[in-house]
């Protein structure tokens, strides 16, 4: 019998987004959690799309999506 997976979550706190974003060479200081997260996707050379997905999002692999589909910005 197969195993289940269970769906990783892929949302990350306020300290987690500040990691990735130092390990990218970006200094979050007192940045507001979606900008940082816009230049961390700029870093990484996708579109700043965080918090416009209206509810949905066709990259599902995005550790930022649980709080993407959340907000409104």
């Amino acid at each position: 019998m197969p195993s289940v997976k269970t769906k990783e979550k892929k949302s990350l706190k306020m300290p987690g987004v500040k990691q990735k974003a130092k390990a990218l060479g970006i200094t979050p200081g007192k940045m507001k959690k979606v900008d940082i997260i816009h230049a961390i996707q700029i870093a990484e050379g996708n579109r700043p799309c965080f918090g416009t997905s209206n509810g949905q999002c066709i990259y599902t692999d995005c550790c930022f999506l649980e709080d993407c589909l959340k907000i409104r910005i």
